[in-house]
């Protein structure tokens, strides 16, 4: 008996342990700007309290914060007890985890840089999505498209209809999504446009064209709504149907028989304000406002922000984008898109605010009065977009799930008008502010399909209407918002895929590009949380394996990472592009293209400027580190030394002396690890818990070797190798990844002569000033090594003098890492 008693207290034990292990603290884990609201959403299955919380750095293993600003909030019935956990106070650079209760966060980073290059992420998913020639597939796909339907007199012509952005997972193209897409990405740019790279070209190729890759895929974008809309009475609507979800299969292989043979011509829907379907299941249209609004608001604005680019194409939108408007007024009422063998289509019942947009561009880029007070009218007619503090709607029923119409008139310098439609924004964010109630994530988002959309367009009303007041009574929201997105939810899933790429986001999305062929399908939006009752009424959804999420599943809301489930983890090509404005309102400093990044770690600075970066690697070695010190003091030089931990162990003295001389140090992995396969790079050696500890072990070896870590951190990798990967990860541990510049071959100076690749120091000497005549080394992070292997006794920092001299006669400047790869 007494046995069975002290096993009965170790099953109760164990399973205590198991029950008290039950808590998750959830973050936005792409990380907070230095002066953001910061907060965590600690959850427990039982119920229980805290009344502390510490934010640890993660290079150190220091408390960095205490904190008990901690408010308890009703959690969903997946839980027992939920808070937040706010740190706002605290905002010091760097890489964080939050630890409550007997609960751990996941990494995440503070910084003004958090968000750089952000807003250039979703186009990654944007030009994957492109129909007729597919950058990501180089291979063109639906080049017959296609044959118009629902035109009288015109049955079963042929029409020019290649372009746009299939819509989804699915390969059907819809004006409805389509122009509010290019309108988002356009508006982003006007809103913010030093937020965008130019690293594309036109046909989203890799490569510069002096255009920013935002406005290069909104103008894909318009080409397409161009070729539908061929004359000023005639709009088309739809490319393709429901018959369309056959198969997982590739674009540039479908073979999908619309009647016109396999692959061949698909149907192009024509806009007629009545209700269309071809087989059982018919739409409920009423009108054409809806889609030929949308196809007058994008052409208007592009008329604007492209006359710089595209100034005949801009000029030849200003009359199309009057026509398509008048349209709408001659026929109110809103226009649906088409199913055939399935209930599903887009129920778009609202048409106003289409028409308000369509006005307040219009008015813009002609300055009459009459524009102004239509878009009014049309406002009024629609105070406030019907989903805003609902409960529920139809599929898409209130769309756009935003009305940038009531921005555009909240900054009219006519203060009557503003007044009115910034209370009308402002109305809309109290109603969901409302309805959010205690929730720990201040969420009163309506779970229907595409709650994603919805969060995103949420948070972009909030960010405007505080951008027009300055007022911020919904910054807490807004920020929950955002940060929703990126990993503090129930679940602990960034919504994004591949944002960030050290995030836990979706890894089985609903793609045939994904799943089947596995190609990454980095920027895409996923659906997002969904009703439990929707979810489980949908045809065909279901799930392939165990719910890796079931812990955080309730009764009212479910989200799956798993591809069969549609509802929930497929990306959508229009709340992709919403993205674009939100992430551009947070890049901070511009995106700076001048820097050339490789793999995700900088390789090159800016080459407007004739200045080089020394850079010295080391692990075994400090046979030049004397000669190289006295060079750089020679010429006033900074050097940037990136040195493992052996180094730092064996050398003390000498590393102490390097940074006494002013010299950037840094860590080169502690003990020389391989991070990549040499044969195969996107193939990872070590895991990401190893290279952490491989790199905090760098860093703590620089202290104990007595010197003062940099403030700010920069790595380069051992073997100068590494992956997307790795960088992800130093990136997350809020470190800078760089790289030597390659081409010179200036890296080959630890070679021996008993190897193939051996280079004498003359030899690499001339190659680096053959290179810069042919090339030039502006930017370049020169990189050679503080010692090499006693075998080679012709050592190139004996002829450092001499190159500094020789390209500072030529008009070099040798200046700090820091600045080199200053943004």
């Amino acid at each position: 008996m007494k046995k069975n008693r002290s096993l009965l207290v170790i099953v109760l034990l164990c399973a205590f342990a198991v029950v008290s292990a039950q808590q998750w603290i959830r973050v936005n884990q792409l990380g907070y700007l230095s002066g953001d609201r910061k907060v965590a959403v600690w959850l427990s299955k039982q119920k229980a309290l805290i009344n502390e919380f510490k934010v640890i750095n993660e290079l150190t293993g220091e408390v960095a914060f205490r904190g008990r600003t901690i408010e308890n909030k009703v959690p969903n019935s997946a839980f027992g007890a939920a808070c937040r956990l706010d740190f706002s106070a605290f905002a010091k650079a760097g890489s964080y985890r939050v630890e409550a209760g007997n609960a751990v966060s996941p990494v995440f980073r503070i910084g003004d840089d958090v968000y750089r290059g952000a807003a250039d992420v979703p186009l990654n998913y944007m030009r994957q999505q492109r129909c007729g020639y597919n950058p990501f597939l180089k291979d063109s796909c639906h080049r017959y498209d296609g044959r118009i339907i629902f035109l009288p007199g015109h049955e079963n012509e042929k029409i020019s209809a290649w372009g746009g952005w299939h819509d989804a997972s699915d390969y059907l193209k819809y004006v409805t999504t389509s122009a509010n897409a290019t309108f988002q990405m356009l508006f982003a740019y006007q809103q913010n446009p030093a937020a965008f790279g130019d690293q594309y070209d036109a046909n989203g190729l890799p490569g510069s064209n002096g255009i920013p890759d935002v406005l290069d895929e909104a103008k894909w974008g318009l080409d397409w709504l161009v070729r539908l809309n061929p004359d000023k009475d005639t709009f088309f609507n739809q490319i393709a149907d429901d018959r369309d979800h056959a198969s997982f299969r590739l674009p540039t292989t479908d073979p999908v028989d619309y009647g016109w043979g396999s692959g061949k011509e698909r149907p192009v829907y024509a806009c007629m304000g009545e209700p269309q379907g071809l087989r059982k299941y018919k739409n409920r249209s009423t009108g054409l406002a809806s889609t030929v609004g949308k196809y007058a608001s994008s052409f208007a604005l592009a008329s604007e922000v492209l006359a710089k680019f595209y100034p005949d194409f801009a000029e030849k939108l200003k009359q199309k984008a009057a026509d398509a408007y008048q349209k709408g007024v001659e026929h109110p009422g809103a226009c649906q898109t088409a199913s055939c063998v399935s209930p599903y289509f887009y129920e778009e019942d609202n048409w106003v605010d289409d028409m308000e947009l369509a006005a307040t561009q219009l008015y813009r880029m002609t300055g009459k009065e009459d524009y102004l007070k239509s878009a009014v009218n049309y406002g009024r007619m629609e105070p406030v977009t019907p989903w805003l503090g609902a409960d529920s709607a139809r599929h898409y029923q209130w769309y756009p799930f935003i009305n940038l119409g009531h921005y555009f008139l909240g900054g009219q310098n006519n203060k009557r008008i503003s007044a009115e439609f910034i209370r009308n924004m402002r109305s809309g964010l109290e109603r969901l502010r409302d309805r959010a109630g205690d929730d720990p994530f201040i969420n009163g988002i309506p779970f229907i399909w595409c709650s994603n959309n919805l969060e995103v367009a949420a948070a972009t009303q909030a960010r405007l209407y505080r951008t027009l007041t300055g007022d911020t009574a919904f910054l807490d929201m807004e920020t929950a918002l955002r940060d929703w997105l990126f990993g503090c939810n129930p679940w602990g899933k960034c919504m994004i895929v591949g944002l960030p790429g050290y995030g836990d986001y979706p890894h089985h999305p609903h793609s045939a590009l994904a799943q089947v062929y596995h190609y990454p399908i980095t920027g895409g939006l996923v659906d997002g949380p969904i009703y439990t009752p929707i979810y489980s009424s949908l045809k065909g959804v279901h799930l392939t394996g165990d719910d890796r999420y079931a812990d955080f599943q309730s009764d009212r809301v479910v989200y799956h990472d798993d591809y069969a489930d549609y509802s929930s983890n497929e990306p959508t090509m229009d709340g992709t592009a919403s993205l674009c404005y939100y992430l551009s309102s947070l890049a901070g400093n511009p995106a700076d293209s001048r820097l050339k990044v490789d793999e995700g770690g900088i390789v090159r600075g800016s080459v407007e400027k004739k200045e080089i970066t020394l850079v010295f690697t080391g692990h075994e070695f400090a046979d030049g580190a004397e000669t190289i010190a006295n060079v750089l003091k020679k010429h006033a030089a900074s050097g940037a030394f990136f040195l493992t931990g052996d180094f730092y162990r064996k050398y003390p003295k000498i590393v102490r002396m390097l940074q006494q001389n002013g010299n950037y140090l840094g860590p080169h992995s502690d003990k020389h690890l391989l991070y990549a396969d040499w044969s195969k790079r996107d193939s990872t050696l070590v895991s990401r818990e190893q290279f952490a500890k491989d790199l905090k072990d760098n860093y703590a070896a620089m202290r104990q070797a007595g010197l003062k870590v940099p403030e700010q951190l920069l790595f380069l990798p051992a073997y100068e190798y590494y992956n997307k990967e790795v960088a992800g990860w130093t990136t997350q541990l809020g470190v800078t990844l760089v790289n030597y510049t390659p081409g010179s071959t200036s890296n080959a100076d630890y070679t021996t002569p008993d190897m193939k690749s051996y280079r004498s120091s003359d030899e690499i000497f001339n190659n680096i000033l053959k290179y810069e005549s042919s090339k030039g080394l502006n930017g370049f992070l020169l990189l050679t090594h503080i010692g090499t292997d006693p075998r080679r006794t012709d050592k190139f920092y004996n002829k450092l003098d001499e190159l500094m001299t020789t390209l500072e006669k030529r008009g070099y400047r040798f200046v700090s890492i820091t600045e080199n790869i200053k943004r």
